[in-house]
């Protein structure tokens, strides 16, 4: 007599291959950190808090408008040393959420060994209408504003550094490779990147849910892939995930680092042993945490 044993109530069946080996349920989950990030609110309420206590300590940023928009403002902490380094942060938070005051956090480590901190605020996809163009010019225009003007506030824009997380760094990635000459900007202005945790090729990105919030183009994509414009890269990058990230965001951050060694560029690929999307961040903030030390050593900076 044959037995026959009934799947587990869990084992689902699989869809259609959608992109990789992924159906669909698994690609929007690759795109969506909170499926493998389940202490996410606990992570970011304590940056937020912690943003606080550093805004404490260090006293209240200069707040700058760079564009014309209610959306174009930034935040400078200054360090003490005149003709300082300058590092240019750019957030995250899908495209949709976060603002630079959540991030001062960031600022205590490089004001600390001498560097002005510099946080960007930028319009969101849904304030943009589904449109991720608008917050990649800004972003670009902040970069540039921040170059231009570096010594109206002690920097010196011959040591001028980029860092960003997530969402923030595909826009980054987007910036260093093509805005930089939209903005008039020699193409050795920045000295070195660090790009966590991000996006660099939005095709699978469009097959995602996230297509349900950004109204993705053929030209968007095109346009805001910074893998295809790698001949417009002139800047020593570092590009990091963790461990404990969603497969896509593991894969985007390797396929990406891959193929700019392949285009001879310098670039230095960092993993994060059991560190999920949003802890990697937080190891920015410390000196000795993963990202922190790299990103100081990056500037040059003790």
């Amino acid at each position: 007599m044959t037995t026959i044993t009934a799947a587990p109530a869990s084992a689902k069946a699989r869809g259609p291959i959608v992109w990789l080996d992924m159906d669909q349920e698994a690609l929007d989950d690759a795109y969506d950190q909170a499926v493998y990030a389940p202490n996410r609110d606990q992570v970011v309420a304590r940056r937020i808090a912690a943003s606080e206590r550093a805004r404490a300590i260090l006293g209240p940023p200069q707040r700058v408008a760079y564009g014309p928009s209610e959306y174009e403002q930034l935040d400078i902490f200054r360090g003490a040393t005149p003709n300082a380094p300058i590092n240019l942060f750019v957030h995250g938070g899908a495209w949709r959420r976060n603002k630079a005051a959540d991030y001062a956090l960031q600022a205590e480590p490089l004001v600390r060994a001498g560097a002005h901190a510099v946080f960007i605020d930028f319009i969101n996809v849904d304030q943009a209408g589904g449109d991720l163009l608008p917050m990649y010019e800004q972003v670009c225009r902040a970069i540039a504003w921040t170059w231009r003007n570096a010594e109206n506030f002690g920097g010196d824009r011959e040591r001028f550094y980029i860092s960003a997380h997530s969402s923030g760094s595909h826009l980054a990635g987007c910036a260093l490779t093509l805005g930089w000459r939209e903005q008039g900007l020699p193409e050795n202005f920045c000295k070195g990147a660090l790009l966590a945790s991000g996006m660099y090729d939005l095709v699978p990105v469009r097959l995602s849910k996230r297509s349900a919030y950004v109204k993705f183009t053929d030209a968007m994509v095109e346009k805001l892939s910074a893998r295809r414009h790698l001949d417009g890269l002139h800047t020593p990058l570092v590009v990091a995930h963790g461990t404990c990230e969603t497969p896509e965001f593991q894969r985007q951050t390797r396929d990406f680092a891959a193929a700019v060694k392949a285009a001879g560029k310098p670039v230095e690929l960092l993993v994060g042993e059991g560190y999920n999307h949003f802890e990697m961040l937080e190891t920015l903030a410390n000196p000795y945490g993963l990202l922190g030390r790299a990103m100081l050593t990056q500037m040059r900076l003790s």
